[in-house]
């Protein structure tokens, strides 16, 4: 694109339902014929999902420089300072004209993520994640098992908890 040429802008019927306070920052075209992704300062609005995809509920986005494929988090329990998620079916989509649409994706993503941590378990390991949400005070706390971790084990809970624990005191800030 030349210095004048600007992209053109979303057209009505392909803008998603946004809040008052939500804008569009970037979007592009599925090269499949199947609708349009839109990056807004919420999250990511997908072809053929009803509803946004927060920024904090994207596990994974990964692009090969024609196909953005993205991970959401599913919500597998409740604890009482996170949530178990686990790796929702991703969904991939060819883009032709991507724009800054990947970039947008990537660094709202990486924006979101205040805390991030590997950690053995029994029987296992976990990710322990401090999101930030937008429109919410203070961060989201998730955990993402590895594949066969024992889940509903209690000592995986206790463990887990423990480490939450330790890794939300950490992060908590000194004059609180």
């Amino acid at each position: 694109m030349g210095l004048f040429n600007r992209r053109p802008k979303l057209r009505p019927a392909d803008r998603p339902p946004l809040q008052p306070d939500e804008r569009v920052l970037a979007w592009a075209a599925a090269g499949d014929g199947g609708g349009v992704l839109v990056a807004s300062t919420l999250g990511l609005w997908l072809p053929g999902r009803p509803a946004r995809l927060g920024w904090d509920e994207v596990l994974k986005a990964v692009w090969s420089g024609r196909e953005l494929t993205v991970t959401a988090a599913e919500r597998v329990a409740e604890r009482a300072d996170y949530v178990v998620v686990a790796d929702a079916a991703p969904s991939t989509h060819l883009l032709l004209d991507p724009g800054d649409l990947p970039h947008q994706v990537r660094a709202r993503v990486t924006r979101s993520v205040a805390y991030t941590q590997h950690h053995p378990v029994p029987g296992g390991a976990g990710r322990i994640a401090a999101r930030r949400v937008p429109g919410v005070d203070g961060l989201t706390w998730t955990v993402r098992y590895d594949p066969g971790t024992p889940v509903d084990d209690a000592e995986v809970v206790a463990e887990t908890d423990r480490l939450v624990a330790e890794a939300r005191a950490a992060t908590a800030p000194a004059d609180v």
